[in-house]
């Protein structure tokens, strides 16, 4: 085993887990899991069976990763953020065959007690705040808090806010990797500096 687990977690047969992750405790991960190299998985963190987590992703204390959620490389999931799978549940009602598609690109933040509504794509490097409740796609590098989630602003790789407006044509440089974003048509584009 190339990955360590602590002795109150249970790893179901069957779960893919890469080298150099750490499965901390009271964390249980379902069979049909797929998880890369150098992930962390919180205390009391639950991954259902048709979740993929990509490598280097951070995922905090508290979080469930419901069925048909995928996470891509580098995602951070803040202490108590919350995913679902199906849209009008029911305790009554069997919806199995129902669950919606969740994809957190790369890079992505989803903050601490943010919701993400099923169904939803969250774009690369998108900052989701604290408390937000995401309920539609949001765009890359896109910066989103409330209730619902509304875009405020636009977030650079590094995790710093750009100081863009949200809509028009404009470009700026981060001063932290030379980066340079250009806002064209309500879409943010970076190029990476050489």
């Amino acid at each position: 085993m190339n990955y360590q687990v602590h002795p109150s977690a249970i790893v179901d047969d069957g779960a893919e887990i890469g080298h150099g992750s750490r499965v901390w405790h009271f964390v249980h991960v379902c069979g049909g899991a797929k998880i890369g190299r150098g992930v962390s998985l919180g205390q009391n963190v639950f991954v259902g069976n048709k979740v993929i987590i990509g490598d280097l992703c951070k995922v905090q204390n508290n979080v469930s990763v419901y069925d048909n959620v995928t996470l891509e490389e580098g995602v951070f999931c803040g202490p108590s953020m919350v995913f679902t799978n199906v849209y009008n549940p029911r305790s009554l009602i069997e919806r199995k065959d129902e669950y919606r598609d969740t994809l957190v690109k790369r890079g992505a933040t989803l903050g601490a007690n943010s919701t993400i509504v099923c169904g939803v794509t969250i774009g690369e490097h998108a900052f989701i705040g604290a408390g937000a409740v995401v309920q539609k796609d949001v765009p890359d590098f896109a910066l989103m808090v409330g209730v619902p989630a509304r875009h405020i602003g636009w977030m650079s790789a590094y995790g710093e806010k750009l100081d863009l407006p949200l809509k028009g044509d404009s470009e700026v440089t981060c001063p932290h990797t030379s980066d340079v974003y250009t806002l064209e048509n309500g879409f943010l584009i970076r190029t990476e500096a050489i």
